[in-house]
């Protein structure tokens, strides 16, 4: 009686929203303070979490998450799982199909900003930056001299790993730079080199 009772009154938590399990890996911290105006979200750390669990029809799953076969079990009223991470390779999407479990994700969502910081950091290390700023501001230049100078991104050879969305905006970045691009397509047995010229 004290846990259906309990149950209520974190369902309904005096604003009648909807409860939300976050699905994470232990070591994943992860806030969604600012949807709690929309969402009730239970976390694994939630002493009413286990009372919850079953009787939640939506899972958040939290970056890489594993959500496999023996997690779906622990959600036997799940409907909806949301995605925070671009990719859904992490989640048993064949047994989700199975259990008729709608899945989403951020999709290309963060693509443009990841291909954003991916050309800022290139330029970066090769321009070093970073390295020449903390050399300054560690005194060093009077005491050793001027840094060393980086290096030109322009007409440089770069690889890059998987040609998803990201992938493939970097590429389409590098292009001013006059960079020829190796895309390097992972499989589960190998690399597989391809140099070309990306559209």
């Amino acid at each position: 009686m004290a846990d259906s009772q309990q149950l209520q009154s974190t369902t309904d938590a005096g604003n009648n929203l909807p409860v939300v399990i976050i699905h994470r890996l232990p070591n994943f911290e992860f806030s969604l303070s600012f949807a709690e105006d929309i969402i009730n979200p239970i976390d694994p750390t939630d002493p009413l979490y286990p009372i919850l669990r079953p009787s939640a029809r939506v899972v958040i799953d939290i970056g890489p998450s594993p959500l496999k076969l023996e997690h779906l079990d622990q959600y036997p009223s799940v409907e909806y799982i949301i995605g925070t991470s671009a990719g859904v390779d992490h989640i048993d999407l064949a047994e989700c199909r199975r259990r008729n479990i709608r899945v989403t994700s951020a999709g290309a969502v963060f693509s443009e900003d990841g291909a954003d910081y991916a050309i800022g950091l290139l330029m970066d290390v090769l321009r070093l930056v970073s390295a020449s700023d903390r050399y300054v501001r560690a005194g060093l230049w009077p005491v050793k001299g001027d840094y060393p100078l980086g290096n030109k991104l322009g007409g440089k050879r770069v690889g890059i790993v998987g040609l998803g969305n990201i992938g493939t905006l970097v590429a389409k970045r590098l292009e001013p730079f006059g960079c020829h691009k190796f895309p390097i397509n992972s499989t589960p047995q190998f690399l597989i080199l391809q140099p070309t010229q990306m559209p």
